[in-house]
């Protein structure tokens, strides 16, 4: 039995031959070798639904191996098939077989097959190109079915982005909900806290992967704040990716601290700033930390409550850096540092 290459190299491109005598099998694996075209040979027993299995691109049947037994393996190999596969047979018979008869019974037995009959002798170059087409028809095949493999997938993670997406939209809403007092305050707030969302989606479909720029992220979130020749936010640090959902959290994170200072902290103060700073360790695993700090805005009193937003920065902070951020309320200013292994926010 000749083998196969791998299947990373040979999936539905090779020839199982069945041809239990007259050194057919030899015959047609040599000049088929010639080609560059991998053959493997196949008893009609046993071995034959194992071979099958294997995913041959084209079978090769000479007229002594179409036996009740034979016909019923294949038959079921067949039905088991996708609805892209059609597997080429190609029958090799006596001069003097009844061809239509023996079609229509082939036929009958294999309907989802490409069946070509061939009588002998077959001259060499007819039966090559027969199979070099039918080889070819195959692998087109395959690349009906590997569309259609990355349609589904595609649709499964369009699925589970978008409800990932609602889900997020839905914690909004009620984070918002129930700090808002009045319905135009609910509003404001919501929509704010939605075009941060876009916001990061955005950088991240531009970005053309799993991974965003942290630094387009932020840059994004502070953008509005800063213009006019003034830098109300100042964002700095080293350009570093970091996955899909640490992106958005981080940047709902720095929104809420946003929209806190705009109300309560420095940002309420004409003088009042805010620096947004990231670095980054130098070990082997790197240990990754943000830090946010107000300055010049009126003096900052630890509230006896805490808020929704305050509650949302921390649990959020702490699922993305593994640890909890320290959130300080110094009369200077309000002031938030995390960190934890880089790695968690790139895998």
């Amino acid at each position: 039995m000749n083998e196969i290459p791998s299947e990373s190299e040979s999936e539905l491109d090779w020839v199982l031959i069945l041809a239990p005598s007259r050194k057919d099998a030899d015959y047609i694996a040599a000049f088929l070798q010639e080609q560059n075209v991998a053959v493997r040979h196949s008893r009609a027993d046993n071995e034959l639904a194992d071979s099958l299995s294997l995913s041959p691109g084209v079978v090769i049947i000479t007229h002594e191996a179409l036996n009740p037994p034979v016909i019923a393996t294949i038959g079921d190999y067949l039905a088991s098939q996708p609805d892209w596969s059609e597997v080429p047979i190609l029958v090799l018979l006596e001069k003097a077989a009844p061809l239509a008869r023996i079609y229509s019974q082939l036929e009958r037995s294999w309907p989802s097959a490409r069946l070509m009959l061939h009588t002998r002798p077959i001259a060499r170059l007819e039966l090559v190109n027969s199979i070099q087409t039918n080889r070819l028809v195959r692998l087109r095949q395959k690349q009906v079915r590997d569309a259609i493999e990355r349609e589904v997938e595609l649709r499964l993670e369009l699925n589970h982005r978008i409800k990932n997406i609602l889900a997020s939209v839905t914690s909004i809403f009620k984070m918002t909900r129930r700090g808002a007092s009045t319905v135009e305050e609910l509003a404001a707030d919501f929509t704010g806290r939605l075009q941060a969302l876009s916001n990061v989606h955005t950088a991240v479909f531009e970005a053309g992967g799993e991974e965003v720029s942290l630094s387009s992220v932020i840059a994004m979130v502070v953008a509005p704040y800063n213009g006019d020749g003034l830098s109300r936010i100042k964002a700095s640090g080293p350009d570093v990716c970091v996955n899909r959902t640490s992106a958005t959290t981080i940047a709902l994170c720095l929104h809420e601290l946003t929209t806190n200072a705009i109300k309560y902290g420095a940002l309420s103060q004409k003088d009042g700033s805010v620096d947004v700073i990231w670095s980054m360790s130098e070990e082997a695993s790197p240990v990754f930390s943000l830090d946010w700090i107000e300055t010049g805005g009126p003096a900052v009193v630890e509230p006896k409550r805490q808020g929704y937003g305050t509650k949302y920065v921390r649990s959020a902070l702490t699922s993305v850096f593994g640890a909890a951020p320290v959130i300080t309320f110094a009369p200077s200013g309000l002031s938030c540092h995390a960190a934890g292994p880089l790695q968690r926010l790139q895998i």
